[in-house]
């Protein structure tokens, strides 16, 4: 295959479809989400003959449990991304939505106008899952979308694709506003990280390598974040039930996610009382500890925490902690070591929640709540297109309104400038 050529063609058909998705109506889109949550349903089988494929090729290459388990389609999962077809579909339509609208001195109203950014591209690896939350939103916030998944799930994707060409059939809108690249060549990714005529949008997921290079070589704009160095923070002021319940969830509900914990902070002031019950519980899940020396020193036989302890994504059962002094401490800790995704304090004092939440640089921030709450569909958002830490744009899961513009638009009666 001529990589060059094909990624050129599909860009020409992104652009093509991405007119004719832009001037949709809202109740088309929905029709098209709604039919491929349909299709979906019904293609059960063959969603779970070709993931296996994809299982089976996957162990046999050596890849580890935390990917294996990003991977797998299982039924809950399928169940989960036709609830997500549901619910993007249910959202308020952002686009075509005027705001601001003010009167000028001169007699014209202002205001700004949502529009498609036009055509994402998305790259991502394993999760086959992000296929169709990708091309929702996408589809939703009336964009098209160009679709690259990692070559370990490619027969899953391209079941999922089968899917996704059937709704968008069943509402009359062209098959090419979601195209999922057949090829497993990564002199693809090259090609459409360097299309701007065709390409608005990069958003990769996955690796910090993968993304460090997308940001490096890209020549469009990029939505991302690196690392998910995420922090809960038990204070002194902490219910003790909440604070074990909440950092337990935070670091084993899923090890291999973004918004999973990496680092548990604690105050000296309580640190010898629940540390010892934070041990006995993370034992009992199979965690690694890593502390600092005054965690070694209430917990036995755990293992020092080193430097690059404070900084590391895990994506494993392993766990950094360190007692700090007071939310001064923590929130020193934090920022300086963060990758500003999400961070949570335990605390039933009203202050010190709203320093935490003012003070801490993060794209995230909660309160008495688990880090794994940060995501799209948690937050209401229907589904997400990834986590961006950038300041600008988009910041945190990028829904609906994360994959819009706005424009001006001027209204006037013939007013000419003086």
């Amino acid at each position: 295959m001529d990589i060059a050529a094909y990624m050129a063609e599909v860009g020409q058909q992104a652009r093509a479809a991405a007119t004719l998705i832009a001037r949709s109506t809202t109740d088309v889109r929905n029709r098209a989400l709604l039919a491929t949550a349909e299709a979906l349903d019904a293609a059960r089988g063959e969603l779970a003959e070709a993931n296996a494929r994809d299982l089976a090729s996957g162990q046999a290459n050596g890849l580890d449990a935390a990917m294996l388990d990003r991977l797998e389609l299982t039924p809950a999962r399928v169940d989960a991304m036709i609830e997500g077809l549901r619910q993007v579909a249910s959202l308020p339509d952002p686009i075509g939505v005027i705001t601001d609208m003010t009167y000028r001195p001169s007699g014209i109203q202002v205001g700004k106008m949502r529009v498609p950014l036009g055509v994402i591209g998305i790259i991502y690896e394993s999760r086959p899952n992000v296929t169709v939350e990708a091309a929702s939103l996408c589809l939703k916030s009336g964009n098209a979308t160009i679709l690259r998944g990692g070559s370990e799930s490619i027969h899953s994707n391209q079941a999922i694709a089968l899917c996704l060409a059937r709704g968008l059939a069943e509402a009359g809108l062209p098959e090419s506003a979601v195209q999922v690249i057949k090829t497993t060549d990564r002199a693809a990714v090259g090609e459409l990280i360097t299309m701007p005529d065709y390409v608005d949008v990069i958003v990769p997921r996955g690796g910090k390598g993968l993304i460090e290079r997308i940001s490096r070589d890209a020549r469009v704009p990029v939505i991302k974040h690196l690392d998910g160095v995420c922090h809960v923070y038990i204070d002194s002021h902490a219910d003790p039930e909440k604070a074990l319940s909440v950092a337990v969830n935070a670091k084993t509900h899923r090890y291999g996610t973004c918004n999973t914990m990496e680092t548990l902070l604690v105050d000296a002031e309580i640190a010898a009382d629940i540390l010892p019950l934070l041990g006995d519980a993370f034992a009992k899940k199979g965690v690694e500890l890593r502390g600092c020396e005054q965690t070694q020193a209430i917990l036995a036989n755990i293992t020092a925490a080193t430097e690059a302890d404070w900084s590391e994504e895990y994506l494993a059962p392993v766990l950094a902690i360190r007692v700090v002094d007071g939310l001064d401490g923590a929130i020193a800790h934090i920022n300086r070591y963060s990758s500003q995704h999400t961070d949570s304090i335990i605390t039933e004092n009203y202050t010190r929640a709203r320093r935490f939440i003012t003070e801490v640089d993060s794209s995230s921030v909660m309160v008495n709540a688990s880090t794994r709450f940060a995501d799209g569909f948690e937050y209401g958002l229907g589904a997400e297109i990834g986590i961006s830490t950038d300041k600008i744009h988009a910041r945190g899961p990028v829904g609906l309104e994360g994959l819009t513009s706005q424009k001006y638009v001027v209204f006037g009666d013939g007013h000419i400038r003086n």
